[in-house]
């Protein structure tokens, strides 16, 4: 892919971002960096950039798709049906259950993913 001005704008925001968020989001952040960086050009790196393996893509229910950089560290997400944000996880106690229970008739995982549907308590 070539990098042009608009597609390294938003390539700098993805690397900065601490969070998931949807291709209106990162358009928004990316837009002053890049004046007239357009929604599609962004949908449209944002589905590159995917292809490439350097973001993942979540879609999480009720929400449009958001965007992250892809980590080699597997991790889980709490969603926020409140406010949906998304908060990863990662919890051994988990995790050493399912393959034990992939193992058992002689799997391995390759690839799970698991979304806890959260609200906020009082307190």
């Amino acid at each position: 892919m070539r990098v042009t001005r608009q597609r390294a704008a938003l390539m700098n925001v993805l690397a900065e971002a601490e969070d998931h968020r949807d291709a209106a989001e990162l358009h928004r952040r990316a837009e002053p960096r890049a004046p007239g960086l357009s929604l599609p050009t962004v949908c449209r790196t944002l589905s590159a950039l995917e292809h490439q393996g350097v973001i993942q893509r979540h879609q999480f229910e009720g929400a449009p798709a958001c965007f992250g950089r892809a980590e080699t560290a597997h991790h889980d997400h709490m969603i926020d049906i409140g406010t949906g944000e998304a908060v990863e996880f990662r919890s051994d106690r988990i995790e050493e259950p399912q393959a034990r229970i992939a193992a058992k008739p002689g799997y391995d995982i390759v690839h799970h993913r698991m979304e806890l549907y959260v609200r906020k308590t009082r307190g």
